[in-house]
């Protein structure tokens, strides 16, 4: 058990490294923004993703990835949800098809039901919805349904009953206030999202850019928690890596062993594994006691480990499930802050698929 001393000393140290070179693009959000406009906001918004999420576990990974994805190209802006005719969009891009349209669907799903409410419509953007629907699957527990069928993009892999699919992550405010961008193009994705493949240093120069620290890398890392990848993702580390054994070192052997059963090498290309082999379902810390016993399952999440700089804040979110809690919940703050587009920089789609 967690003594108050080391909770209050790596709450502290988390909060020091966490609040360094926090982006000033942010001073227009407020947590209470819609309080006049649409003041239920956010009771509709969980309604529809709790809706979403009874019938699929994929709405909670889907729309976590998405955030992410959005935020890192331009901004908050939730143009990556646009749709391009010609497949000129950020979605459009090589580095963005693997995201689950469960994700899309659930952002879509929440602004048709705040636009059906006559108070609300037209005044709350497809960016805020992302950004609090993201929070919600974060949080959402076994309260939302009973027995749900998994879903992973592959029926007869993981067609299995789950009781108590999700247990809830940390909650938290969400600023408010983004504006939606209007451009969205396939070539801005390139050299912006981080690759399963990259290392701490490249991981590192990526996050800064965004004026996110270590501490905010490692714990945004933590969303692993939950969700899953497709195999040909892992195939390099698993079969054909630069060693005697083919396997990579940094592999746990046992683990590699698994995930070859998991992924053989004449898998369905859809095929997938878990990114958190022990509770994938789960929104927990055993994601970084994973990564003490070599079973991250991309090269940028053992890296994490693996690399002096970044153990003992692995190891502090290992055995500090409140320290990470506390770190995930100020990262993803910051994380929602990067390129918020405001004043006639945006406008308040209609539609989160197309521009007005």
């Amino acid at each position: 058990m967690n003594s108050p001393t080391l909770l209050s000393l790596s709450s502290l140290f988390l909060l020091l490294l966490s609040t360094s070179g926090t982006s000033t693009s942010h001073t227009l959000l407020r947590k209470d923004y819609y309080k006049d406009s649409c003041p239920n906001v956010e009771s509709i918004v969980r309604a529809a993703v709790e809706k979403k999420f009874e019938q699929t576990f994929t709405t909670a990974p889907a729309t976590l990835r998405l955030f992410f994805h959005d935020c890192f190209v331009r901004g908050c802006d939730a143009s990556v949800i646009l749709f391009s005719r010609n497949s000129t969009a950020e979605k459009d891009n090589s580095d963005n098809l693997s995201l689950a349209g469960d994700g899309f669907d659930t952002v879509i799903r929440a602004k048709e039901a705040v636009e059906s409410v006559p108070s609300c419509r037209h005044k709350v953007s497809c960016a805020d919805i992302l950004a609090l629907a993201t929070r919600d699957v974060v949080k959402l527990d076994s309260r939302v349904g009973s027995v749900i069928e998994r879903w992973c993009e592959v029926e007869h892999y993981c067609s299995v009953p789950y009781i108590n699919l999700l247990t809830g992550g940390p909650s938290y405010e969400v600023e408010l206030g983004r504006l939606d961008g209007r451009i969205s193009t396939r070539k801005s994705v390139r050299h912006h999202l981080p690759k399963p493949e990259f290392g701490l240093n490249q991981l590192k120069s990526m996050f800064a850019s965004h004026g996110l620290t270590l501490t905010d890398l490692v714990a945004l890392s933590g969303a692993h928690t939950i969700g899953f990848s497709h195999c040909t993702r892992v195939y390099k580390r698993i079969y054909s890596f630069k060693s005697k054994t083919r396997i990579d070192p940094t592999l746990d052997l046992q683990y590699a062993k698994l995930l070859q059963q998991r992924c053989p090498r004449n898998a369905d290309p859809r095929a997938v594994a878990d990114l958190d082999p022990d509770t994938p379902n789960t929104f927990d810390n055993v994601y970084y006691k994973n990564l003490q016993q070599g079973k991250g399952l991309f090269t940028s999440d053992q890296t994490l480990f693996t690399d002096k700089k970044s153990r003992k804040i692995v190891n502090l979110f290992a055995s500090n499930s409140t320290a990470f809690e506390g770190a995930f919940v100020v990262a993803m703050t910051k994380l929602g802050r990067i390129g918020v587009k405001t004043g006639n920089q945006g406008e308040i789609r209609h539609n989160c698929a197309a521009v007005n």
